[in-house]
């Protein structure tokens, strides 16, 4: 016979999850040592390179200390030992460096930002990661925009580092910004170099349009925020940007018909016809550089990079082994630096290449080295793009857009490394490091020792319950 009673059958309801404010202050920590990889040189130009040095020491011993606290899970043998090699080759060469002071000091960059990539890596799950990219390239962009309209409007005229009114007869190179936004020409946000300015607002367009293809909300923002990065990035006339936005677009393309294969050897088609194609573009802007220059505004030396380097092989071929110690970047201020190479009016303090650099620097077993690590970045970063999230027998699951990130970022660096030495420092090296790590780590977003449970992700716990 029923019964009536006031006690309800179902459970009590009860508030969604929600972040705990520890795992919110974690991504934030993690914002913000990305906004410090992505923006740092706009940070060296606005407080100077003591205030900078100060800063980024700092960092790394917070977030050590964070790293003894949180203790996420980490599996050694999964470690980026590769990046680990070029390291310890880098330091090596401290031994013998022509520079030794300039090596100290550009390993000690080089080993904060290893570190602070494997931290990112460790602390964050993959959405975390993903969001995180997001948000500090929303800051580096708002910040470039600002910086920029706040000069045209303010101060009307050129600006030096240190928010320095320049004098008349200063060098236009060494301005911070040239007041361009307003007439037309070339700007340089927050970076004071539209090459960087134009690199860094492609890695937030790619971040910006994964987020959207993962579901994000106040997807409309997300439309603005791109709109904002592509007038920044075509504001910036950086002919090398322009080549990585087309061969980014190539393996994105690629990646997604290749995920539509359904059979064993189907790939095989699609590897030969875009092999035919990126290397027969290579060839076309190679051989056709005089023609596709000139109508990008440049010249067919790459504005003169050709005789950069001439000048960095004939010095490099003296040490072809060993190179002459690591430095990256330059120390305009070392003796056999000051005044080698000028570039623009002043001394250049990179190559212009990150394999010259590294030959300059660590000789052909540095070459080797990097080779490896970037061979392993790029295959690593393909396979987690393309490959169906699998762990059990069932095949059909579906692919996740936050996979493309890495593949796409590592694309950028590909072709940047050609003539640039960026992916050797910074957001660079950072985020080759960082992806790879993570890649080796977590194979499968969501699942893996550091995203075993929805509970790491929400920030409830960082461990499972017993």
């Amino acid at each position: 016979m029923a019964m009536y009673t006031n006690h309800p059958v179902s459970a009590l309801p009860t508030a969604p999850t929600r972040e705990t404010t520890g795992h919110l202050l974690l991504r934030a920590w993690c914002v913000f040592l990305l906004v410090l990889a992505l923006g740092g040189v706009g940070l060296v130009n606005a407080v100077g390179p003591i205030v900078t040095a100060v800063v980024v020491i700092a960092s790394a011993m917070v977030s050590a200390v964070v790293w003894l606290v949180s203790r996420p899970p980490l599996a050694v043998r999964r470690l980026p030992w590769l990046a680990f090699g070029y390291l310890a080759w880098a330091t090596a060469s401290i031994a013998w460096s022509a520079w030794p002071a300039a090596s100290v000091l550009t390993w000690l960059l080089l080993v904060i930002t290893t570190f602070q990539g494997l931290f990112v890596g460790a602390v964050l799950t993959w959405r975390d990661v993903v969001r995180a990219v997001a948000s500090a390239a929303k800051w580096v962009v708002g910040l470039s925009l600002l910086f920029e309209v706040a000069v045209s409007l303010l101060v009307r005229g050129p600006l030096l580092p240190g928010f320095v009114i320049p004098s008349e007869g200063t060098d236009p190179v060494a301005y911070w910004s040239r007041d361009n936004l307003l007439d037309g020409g070339r700007i340089q946000g927050v970076f004071g170099n539209a090459n960087l300015l134009a690199a860094v607002m492609l890695v937030a367009i790619i971040v910006f349009a994964v987020r959207l293809a993962a579901g994000a909300p106040r997807r409309v923002l997300l439309w603005v925020w791109i709109a904002v990065a592509a007038f920044l990035f075509v504001r910036a006339e950086s002919t090398t940007a322009y080549i990585a936005a087309a061969f980014v677009a190539l393996v994105l393309g690629t990646v997604l018909v290749m995920r539509t294969a359904r059979r064993p050897g189907e790939r095989t088609r699609w590897y030969l016809l875009y092999a035919a194609i990126g290397l027969g573009g290579g060839a076309a802007i190679w051989f056709g550089r005089d023609a596709l220059f000139g109508v990008l505004g440049r010249g067919a030396d790459l504005v003169g990079r050709e005789g950069v380097w001439a000048e960095v092989i004939a010095r490099a071929d003296q040490r072809p082994f060993i190179g002459w110690g690591f430095s990256t970047p330059w120390i305009a201020t070392e003796p056999l630096i000051d005044g080698w190479i000028v570039d623009d009016g002043r001394t250049a303090v990179q190559a212009h290449s990150m394999w010259l650099d590294a030959y300059l620097q660590l000789g052909g077993i540095g070459v080797f080295l990097l080779a490896l690590v970037f061979l392993a970045y790029v295959w690593r970063s393909w396979f987690f793009a393309v490959d169906r999230p699998r762990w059990d027998l069932r095949d059909d699951r579906p692919h996740s857009p936050l996979t493309l990130l890495p593949t796409l970022i590592g694309a950028l660096l590909v072709v940047q490394g050609l003539t640039e030495s960026g992916p050797l420092l910074l957001w660079g090296w950072m985020f080759v490091v960082l992806f790879g790590a993570k890649i080796k780590q977590t194979p499968l977003v969501g699942v893996g020792p550091s995203e075993q449970s929805i509970s790491i992700e929400r920030g409830e716990l960082t461990k499972p319950s017993a």
